[in-house]
């Protein structure tokens, strides 16, 4: 029983883990002009059901200011495409 509990336990990780797509998060803000991105693995919350993938970041906004926010993409025939949302 308890190795069908860590089987069980490690595929979940592993499913989350692909859910969450930290290079193409940190470009994305980067190409914002946001500064100091620290990406924060998969968010639960803050994406539509279409998207793909929802990574979680923290940044310095070009004001200087700290905030936090979601990474939102998907795949679509044209390519990945990326959304930005600030908290």
């Amino acid at each position: 029983m308890r190795k069908i509990m860590l089987a069980g336990t490690l595929l979940a990780a592993t499913l989350l883990a692909s859910c969450s797509d930290a290079t193409g998060a940190d470009r994305a803000v980067r190409a914002m002009g946001f500064t100091d991105v620290t990406t924060t693995g998969y968010r639960f919350t803050g994406c539509g059901k279409d998207d793909d993938q929802s990574t979680g970041f923290t940044a310095r906004n070009p004001r200087g200011e700290m905030v936090s926010g979601v990474v939102c993409s998907n795949w679509s025939p044209f390519g990945k495409t990326s959304t930005v949302r600030i908290d």
